[in-house]
């Protein structure tokens, strides 16, 4: 079973990938777990990716390609993955695709997580997050027993630079530019799946496992 969680920025495909890997038994592969795991190690590729994040620079799709096709050719991945932040762009979609038509296999579901721009904006700015041990709360859905504070480290919780209003209507800007078009790419392809991400976590989660079993 190899999916792609498609979806702006704070839609909630991260949750919604993590929930599906565990429900399959197959891995969730992020993009940045990868890139992280390969510098921590020091691989080749690693300190290739190292050179372009030093820098502040996007790593080139070339070598995110090839971050990837190592990462699937692991044991782990022999009867699936979800992909949560990749492919980003069509020329990322269509190089995974060549790569993966050469193994003889392909991509079988891209669901989309659709959330309203208005939505999104709403939802980061309520979310807070413990610096110290990275758990997130809300300030509307998922607030802490003691308001500001972490419940599990008791350090005070901070509004992260991402989550910022004015810097996510920027994110999303990019996001309808570069990734909304892997919509149409993959609506083409006939595995698009939409589902509603407005809805609670657990319907949302629902539907995917629906559609994952249909």
């Amino acid at each position: 079973m190899k999916i792609i969680m498609l979806g702006a920025p704070g839609a909630g495909k991260g949750t919604q990938a993590k929930k599906i890997a565990a429900k399959f038994n197959i891995p969730h592969i992020s993009t940045g777990d990868i890139f992280r795991e390969n510098i921590k190690n020091q691989t080749t590729l690693g300190k290739k990716a190292q050179k372009y994040i030093d820098k502040g620079l996007l790593v080139p799709d070339d070598l995110v390609l090839e971050l990837v096709m190592e990462r699937i050719n692991e044991p782990d991945c022999k009867d699936g993955y979800v992909f949560d932040g990749f492919p980003r762009t069509i020329p990322q979609a269509k190089a995974l695709d060549e790569a993966l038509k050469m193994k003889n296999d392909r991509m079988q579901y891209a669901i989309d997580v659709d959330v309203p721009d208005e939505v999104i904006i709403r939802r980061m700015a309520g979310r807070r997050v413990c610096p110290n041990c990275g758990k997130t709360y809300h300030t509307e859905t998922l607030r802490p027993k003691t308001e500001g504070i972490c419940d599990s480290c008791g350090s005070e919780l901070i509004l992260r630079d991402d989550d910022n209003p004015e810097t996510v209507k920027k994110r999303l800007t990019v996001y309808h530019e570069q990734t909304q078009p892997l919509i149409d790419y993959y609506k083409q392809k006939g595995i698009l799946y939409s589902v509603d991400g407005t809805k609670d976590i657990e319907e949302i989660y629902n539907e995917i496992v629906e559609i994952l079993t249909a």
